[in-house]
C-alpha cells in the first residue's frame, strides 16, 4: 500500500523486502522529516485465532524487546504503531546490506573482516544479554552491515526475556535450524551460551561461504545434534570451535570471545592455553578462549581455554565504585617513595570522577571518564567506551604544546609543556595508549596512560618535579599505577 499513512504521521514509501514475519517498508517520518524503517506484520489468511494472536504477540514482543536496548549494535526502535489490525514497528532505517547478502554476492569474507563483525555483535548481545534478554535467532540474516561501516544486529522478534514464559508452542520451531545451539534443539530453554553458538556459526558462514551444517531443515538439526564442529581456517578456526563447543559450559565468556576477536581484527594471534576441566554434560575437556589472564600459547594446541579463576572480567562494571579506593595508602606510598602517603583527594568534572594523591612536587592522579552521553562511567557499554577510548587517543594525538598546571603540587600558573609521540602500549587493560610532557630542558615530568576495561576508560597520570628520576623512570611510575588500578577494578568486579 505505497502511499498510505500511519497514525497519521507516518507515510509509506515502497517495500525494502519480506520474511517469514512480514514485509519492510523505507517510510518518511513526516512530523520530524526523516526518513525510517516501518515493518509491517503480515498475517496469511483464515489462520486460527490461537496462531494469529501468537504472531501479534511475537511482534509486539520485539518491540519491547528492542525499546529497552539502547545500543549502536541494535537497531534502534522509534515506535509501535496498531492499525489495520496488526501491529507496526518504525525503525531506524539502515543503508546496506545484510552479512547473508553479503556472502552471497561476494563469497567468503576475509578472516579478519569477520572477526571485526563478530566482536561488533557479541558486544551487541552482550547489552542484550545485560538486560537479561536473549536474542535466540543470530543468524547471517539478522546482522546487517551499514555502509558506514556499523555493524548491527536485527530482529529481535523471538527474543527471550529471563523469567518470561516462551510463546512456543508443540510443533514451533523458534529459530533457525543450523544456527540454533544443539541444548535449545533437546528442548532446554537456553541462555546467553546459545547466542554465543548460533554467533559462531553464523561467522563460520561468513569465512567459509558456507553454513557449517547444511542441507534440509530436517538435516541440519540432525548434524548440529550428532556431528561433530567442522574447523574453519586459522586464525578464526580455534575460535568458532571454542563458540560452538557442544555444552554451553565449554564456550567462551563474552568477553573473553571478544578480546580473541578483536586480536584477529588486528592481524594479531590470540592467546592459547590448555586446561583439563570435565565439561558439565560429556566429561570433555573445558573449552574457553584466554582473555586477559596469563596464558601460554601451545602450538600444536587446537582448542581455547581459560582456566577459571581469580581476577576474571565482568561483562561490564554497572557499580559506582569510589575512584580513590583503586589506590591503597601502600600502593601510593610506594608510588611516590614516601613512608607518610598523603590522603586522597576526590572531584570530578566533565569527564568523569576522580582521585588525586598530592605531595609538594609529586602527584598522581586517576579519572574514570565517560562521555557526553551518558551520566556516569558505570552506564558505558563496552562499545561506547571503545569509541571514547579511540577519541582521547585522536585529542591527545593533535596537541604537541599543552598548557599544563598543579596548583596543589607546586606548578602554580600555566606552564607550557611538550607532548611525546602518542604510542599503543600493552600490559594493562584491554586497549592502552601512553604519552609524557617535557619541560623546557627536555626532560619528562609527566607521564599518562590511559586504557580500557570492559566499559571503562580509565587515566592515569604521574607527576614529579625532582630531577633525579630518569625519563624511563617516570614512564613507570605512571604505567605501574595504571596496572594497580586496573588489578583494584579486577577485584571488585
Amino acid at each position: 500500500m505505497p502511499g498510505g499513512r500511519l497514525a497519521d504521521r507516518y507515510s509509506l514509501v515502497r517495500p525494502l523486502g519480506s520474511g517469514g514475519m512480514g514485509r519492510v517498508w523505507l517510510a518518511r517520518d513526516e512530523m520530524l522529516d526523516r526518513e525510517v524503517a516501518v515493518k509491517e506484520l503480515t498475517l496469511q489468511e483464515n489462520l486460527p485465532a490461537k496462531m494469529r494472536s501468537d504472531l501479534v504477540t511475537r511482534a509486539v514482543r520485539e518491540a519491547q524487546a528492542t525499546a529497552m536496548l539502547r545500543h549502536p549494535g541494535v537497531v534502534a526502535l522509534h515506535d509501535v504503531i496498531v492499525e489495520h489490525e496488526r501491529p507496526w514497528l518504525v525503525m531506524e532505517l539502515l543503508r546496506g546490506q545484510t552479512l547473508a547478502d553479503a556472502v552471497r554476492a561476494r563469497g567468503p569474507m576475509p578472516a579478519q573482516q569477520v572477526a571485526r563483525i563478530g566482536a561488533d555483535v557479541l558486544e551487541a548481545l552482550s547489552a542484550a544479554h545485560a538486560h537479561g534478554l536473549q536474542h535466540r535467532d543470530v543468524k547471517p540474516g539478522n546482522v546487517f552491515l551499514t555502509e558506514t561501516g556499523r555493524v548491527v544486529l536485527t530482529d529481535f522478534g523471538i527474543a527471550r526475556q529471563e523469567g518470561m514464559a516462551t510463546i512456543t508452542e508443540q510443533g514451533l520451531m523458534i529459530g533457525s535450524p543450523g544456527f540454533i545451539a544443539p541444548e535449545r534443539l533437546e528442548g532446554e530453554p537456553g541462555g546467553p551460551a546459545g547466542d554465543v553458538w548460533s554467533l559462531g556459526a553464523t561467522l563460520f558462514t561468513a569465512v567459509q561461504g558456507y553454513p557449517p551444517f547444511d542441507g534440509s531443515p530436517a538435516d541440519r538439526i540432525k548434524a548440529t545434534l550428532t556431528q561433530p564442529v567442522p574447523r574453519a581456517p586459522e586464525p578464526l578456526g580455534p575460535v568458532l570451535e571454542a563458540m560452538m563447543a557442544r555444552a554451553p559450559a565449554a564456550r567462551p565468556g563474552a568477553q573473553a570471545a571478544i578480546h580473541a576477536l578483536r586480536q584477529i581484527a588486528a592481524g594479531q594471534s590470540p592467546f592459547i592455553a590448555i586446561n583439563r576441566d570435565v565439561g558439565r554434560r560429556r566429561g570433555r575437556a573445558v573449552i574457553w578462549i584466554a582473555a586477559a589472564v596469563a596464558v601460554v600459547l601451545v602450538a600444536a594446541a587446537a582448542f581455547f581455554l581459560l582456566k577459571p579463576g581469580e581476577n576474571a572480567l565482568p561483562e561490564a562494571f554497572t557499580q559506582p565504585m569510589n575512584v580513590c579506593t583503586l589506590l591503597s595508602a601502600q600502593d601510593v606510598g610506594g608510588l611516590l617513595r614516601t613512608g607518610q602517603p598523603p590522603k586522597p583527594k576526590p572531584g570530578s568534572d566533565d569527564l568523569g570522577p576522580k582521585c588525586g594523591w598530592e605531595l609538594p612536587g609529586a602527584g598522581i592522579a586517576v579519572q574514570v571518564q565517560k562521555d557526553s552521553d551518558t551520566p556516569d562511567p558505570w552506564s558505558m557499554t563496552p562499545r561506547s567506551a571503545q569509541t571514547l577510548f579511540a577519541n582521547q587517543q585522536r585529542y591527545w594525538t593533535k596537541y604537541d604544546q599543552i598548557d599544563w598546571t598543579w596548583p596543589e603540587i607546586g606548578v602554580k600558573g600555566s606552564q607550557q609543556a611538550r607532548r611525546t609521540p602518542v604510542r599503543t602500549i600493552g600490559g594493562v587493560g584491554e586497549q592502552a595508549f601512553a604519552f609524557e610532557l617535557t619541560g623546557k630542558t627536555g626532560k619528562v615530568h609527566t607521564a599518562y596512560v590511559f586504557y580500557r576495561l570492559t566499559n571503562l576508560v580509565v587515566s592515569v597520570d604521574y607527576t614529579t618535579l625532582a630531577t633525579s628520576p630518569t625519563d624511563d623512570q617516570v614512564r613507570q611510575v605512571a604505567l605501574q599505577a595504571a596496572k594497580q588500578t586496573e588489578q583494584a577494578l579486577r577485584r571488585a568486579g
